[in-house]
């Protein structure tokens, strides 16, 4: 029964693989995020306020202001990522392995 399973999951994933080759070729490239000037400037001041926390010598502060830079800190994360536009992205290969593999493991 296993070995069917095994075959037919190689043959889904042949087949998935082939397809899916045949469609990227018919899409036109995308083109890249490009920022803004002002997007740029802020990920500037961003990143220059970040390493002014890091040059802080936190030792002389008590906890409230450590734990509001400490939130500081993640919301500039979180605007920095919002507008840097970075994702997770998986292959067709990944995604089929994956498959495969939860197949073999169920």
């Amino acid at each position: 029964m296993k070995k069917h399973i095994l075959n037919f999951s190689l043959a889904a994933a042949l087949m998935l693989g082939g397809t899916s080759a045949s469609l990227a070729a018919d899409k036109p490239a995308k083109a890249e995020n490009e920022l803004t000037e002002a997007q740029v400037k802020r990920l500037e001041e961003i990143d220059a306020r970040v390493l002014e926390i890091k040059e802080m010598d936190f030792s002389e502060m008590d906890r409230a202001e450590r734990k509001e830079i400490k939130s500081e800190l993640k919301e500039l994360h979180k605007e920095a990522k919002q507008n840097g536009g970075s994702g997770i992205y998986i292959s067709t290969g990944a995604l089929i392995i994956i498959i495969i593999l939860l197949i073999i493991l169920l």
